[in-house]
């Protein structure tokens, strides 16, 4: 049974084999890693961890650009499997492009339904955190991740060319039972 697990420095060596096999230099939507982070060594594992832990609190200031998000690893018959994030508002460029909700899931746990089951769960916290709707991107692309956002109740808006490249921008309605 799959889960959302709060980040933390006890599954270092888990996270690790996650992102090893999506590749070091590879980006995973969702996980909150930033390029020029060591999280190789527990020192700069933690460090990360740790950031990630204050972006959810929102009585810690956020840097100028940002916006407070809460992170959550996928796991799933015990290995960790993907990322998932839920940013609390929209500044201009998520409106634009990135949206409310980043996920990713590692190749080798793909066609599992993991990401479909990981969004369903992080739109629940979004509306206990009294969102009315969620705006949820993709790359026009990533047909697996449009599937997912329909599959979710995503209603596409507009495909834009942004920061990102050509990017399909859905909305969820979160006031529906």
């Amino acid at each position: 049974m799959p889960e959302l697990i709060t980040p933390n420095t006890a599954l270092h060596q888990a996270w690790l084999d996650c992102r090893d096999d999506w590749g070091r230099d590879v980006i995973q939507h969702g996980s909150g890693l930033r390029q020029d982070e060591d999280v190789d060594t527990l020192a700069g594992f933690t460090v990360f961890v740790d950031r990630m832990k204050r972006m959810s609190d929102e009585s810690i200031p956020v840097a100028e650009g940002l916006v407070h998000a809460t992170y959550w690893w996928i796991a799933d018959r015990g290995e960790i499997v993907g990322s998932i994030s839920l940013r609390h508002r929209l500044n201009d460029f998520l409106l634009h492009a990135g949206g409310h909700i980043g996920y990713g899931v590692r190749p080798s746990a793909r066609k599992r339904g993991l990401a479909s089951w990981a969004l369903g769960e992080v739109l629940g916290h979004a509306r206990a955190r009294g969102l009315d709707r969620a705006l949820v991107t993709c790359d026009d692309t990533n047909i697996a991740s449009a599937r997912t956002i329909e599959r979710n109740g995503g209603v596409l808006e507009d495909i834009r060319h942004t920061e990102l490249g050509y990017t399909r921008r859905y909305w969820i309605d979160l006031t529906a039972a």
